[in-house]
């Protein structure tokens, strides 16, 4: 479990960095196209003096953008969607105001001491290159790339949110174009399901029962970024996730992702027992094949995935509890697996009928050693 437990800290991290990588490679891209655009229009017009540094500059102008990208995708953006998810609209973007300023006043600051020392061929610390380092906060240039900034910063926000509608993977296809004609793909689907829940939810109240569902979809999030799924849907008590084949099978993620959720869960058991008397329990079922998938809808649009292998996962799953399993799966996906999560096994239950099929369907089910 503790080896375990690190290979899934280190997937989260580098999950996370990727995402602050991205953030900073954009933010500089950018930051670079705009100076470049500045320089050939003061240069074009004849603006420019023989005093004026290309290098210092271009090198400041790296310093913000770099540090902007750093901080930002790391800490500032992060604070920023938290700031969006717990407060209202207006409160949240105060705070989002507060922290993008104190956030472009230090970027600032550093790039144009360095600026300032170069012009004034002086230490970064001298008295001469800090006033004119806070002059600089109060000229149209500083107040012009604030704007300007606080516009990039919010877009940022606005696709990372809007990514996160979507689903991992999914919003980049999206904007390419590959949903707006239905074609064919070849998908794994897992069906997750808790245990109990008609049983929960008379227990808790619906106030509570939907802050538990909350709670349990929020925490086995992680477990889906790291193996690359994709949410399709929730469906009450129930998530749909789905894999692309070739990343559902590399290092057996689909099948990885129902092992990390256990742990995420069980990690939280004392948070869940002190706050709802009770800790989760869920059961899941896979299966894969062809499925068509496109965008569906007039007033609201979503990809939609179609075909007979989400009604079989879906009827794989709901045998868990006539079998006494927790976790289901086709012979189909089980031969795709080319290496199994160390320390899982796996067991041939044979052939059995499900409802609404006509023809009897292999099933397997993994244990843990």
């Amino acid at each position: 479990m503790a080896e375990k437990s690190f290979w899934s800290s280190r997937r989260q991290i580098w999950a996370y960095l990727r995402r602050a990588l991205w953030v900073t490679i954009a933010w500089v891209l950018i930051s670079n196209v705009m100076f470049f655009y500045e320089y050939s229009i003061l240069a074009s017009n004849r603006v420019l003096t023989t005093e004026y540094d290309f290098l210092s500059n271009f090198i400041a102008n790296l310093i913000i953008s770099t540090s902007a990208g750093i901080i930002g995708g790391l800490l500032t953006i992060h604070l920023m969607e938290r700031a969006l998810r717990r407060f209202s609209f207006i409160n949240a973007f105060l705070i989002i105001l507060m922290i993008y300023t104190i956030t472009a006043f230090l970027v600032s600051a550093a790039g144009n001491i360095y600026l300032q020392g170069q012009n004034l061929d002086l230490p970064i610390y001298d008295e001469d290159v800090l006033e004119e380092t806070f002059f600089f906060f109060s000229s149209w240039m500083f107040v012009k790339n604030y704007l300007i900034w606080l516009f990039i910063v919010l877009v940022t926000l606005i696709i990372m949110m809007v990514n996160d509608r979507f689903g991992p993977g999914v919003f980049p296809d999206y904007l390419l174009g590959k949903y707006f004609r239905p074609k064919q793909e070849r998908r794994i689907f897992m069906f997750a399901d808790i245990r109990n829940a008609t049983g929960i939810a008379e227990q808790l109240g619906e106030a509570r029962y939907f802050n538990f569902l909350k709670d349990f979809f929020r925490d086995i999030a992680p477990a889906v970024v790291r193996t690359y799924g994709e949410v399709y849907q929730y469906v009450g008590d129930e998530v749909v996730l789905s894999w692309k084949m070739k990343r559902g099978l590399k290092n057996s993620n689909a099948l990885l992702c129902y092992y990390l959720m256990k742990e995420l869960i069980s990690n939280k058991a004392e948070k869940y027992e002190a706050k709802y008397g009770l800790v989760p329990e869920f059961k899941v079922g896979y299966h894969c094949g062809n499925v068509m998938s496109g965008e569906l809808g007039q007033i609201k649009r979503e990809i939609a995935f179609s075909g007979d292998v989400l009604n079989t996962a879906a009827r794989i799953q709901s045998s868990c509890n006539s079998l006494g399993v927790d976790i289901l799966a086709s012979e189909d996906f089980a031969q795709l697996l080319v290496k199994l999560p160390e320390g899982i096994s796996e067991k041939n239950l044979g052939a059995h009928p499900l409802k609404g099929k006509s023809e009897s369907l292999t099933l397997v089910t993994f244990t843990e050693q």
